[in-house]
């Protein structure tokens, strides 16, 4: 990590000894491993020896908040638009939300918080160009990130609704005299709602990567922006601190999802206790 062009030999065998750089490889892991289960991560190469973590910390909570701000507008405006689409098959409202979801899923991200950026902040003036201060600064990068997840939803919602509502067991709650809203929503909706867990790593795959571009378009300080700027200026101590923070988000979320789909879905509980 050290520039050859400005250190001579004996300032980078120091360098080298001050990092065990000149250990065994194995050594050097085993000793990194042993530092990152303490939550060390070591010192930055670019910002004045400073320890990793405290240059992180306080950007986990703005790149958290807009991801979940994020999922949540997604899931429930595609949950929204899933739904009055299956129960609206073939209408204006069924089309409207296909162009909908086409365009949100085709458009990139960034392309997007761009255009967002241009209509809403500059042209109309409705809310700030960047930054993040509160709620009116997070709208627009939060708007940007939730458009794939709101047309992944919205699309797997209206197929699997549209299944549902022609099954037999839905027939036999209609014919019971069950209300519209209990039929859609007691029982319909809590069946499609299944295959839509397994896509929630999916979809947080996608946020965490739209975090690196819309960060830096909306200057908002989190992880996303300073994985970009470590990795312009080979800060390899920040980029594998931040890329295990995301691995060990992935994993979490994988053993939530595995507990979900138990809950919602009483046969896999069934299933298991067999075994």
């Amino acid at each position: 990590p050290f520039n050859d062009a400005k250190l001579n030999a004996e300032q980078k065998e120091i360098l080298n000894e001050k990092y065990g750089l000149n250990d065994p490889v194995a050594t050097q892991y085993l000793h990194y491993l042993k530092n990152v289960v303490t939550g060390d991560f070591g010192n930055s190469f670019q910002y004045h020896n400073q320890p990793v973590w405290d240059l992180i910390k306080p950007r986990l909570l703005p790149s958290f908040e807009m991801g979940l701000t994020a999922m949540f507008i997604g899931v429930i405006l595609g949950l929204i638009l899933g739904v009055a689409a299956a129960t609206k098959q073939n209408s204006w409202v069924d089309y409207t939300t296909t162009v909908i979801s086409v365009i949100a899923v085709s458009v990139p991200s960034f392309v997007l918080a761009v255009l967002l950026q241009y209509v809403f902040a500059v042209k109309l003036r409705w809310f700030p160009v960047a930054g993040w201060e509160g709620f009116s600064t997070a709208v627009l990068p939060s708007l940007a990130l939730s458009a794939a997840v709101l047309a992944t939803v919205a699309r797997y919602i209206r197929a699997e609704m549209i299944e549902v509502l022609s099954s037999d067991y839905i027939l036999l709650a209609r014919a019971k005299g069950n209300s519209t809203m209990r039929v859609l929503f007691g029982h319909a909706l809590r069946n499609a709602l299944i295959p839509i867990i397994t896509i929630i790593v999916p979809m947080l795959a996608s946020i965490l990567t739209g975090t690196l571009t819309i960060e830096n378009i909306f200057g908002v300080p989190g992880l996303g922006d300073q994985f970009v700027r470590s990795i312009t200026t080979n800060d390899f101590s920040v980029i594998m601190a931040i890329t295990l923070l995301f691995s060990t988000l992935f994993i979490v979320s994988i053993f939530i999802v595995d507990i979900l789909y138990g809950v919602i879905d009483p046969r896999i509980r069934v299933q298991g206790g067999k075994k």
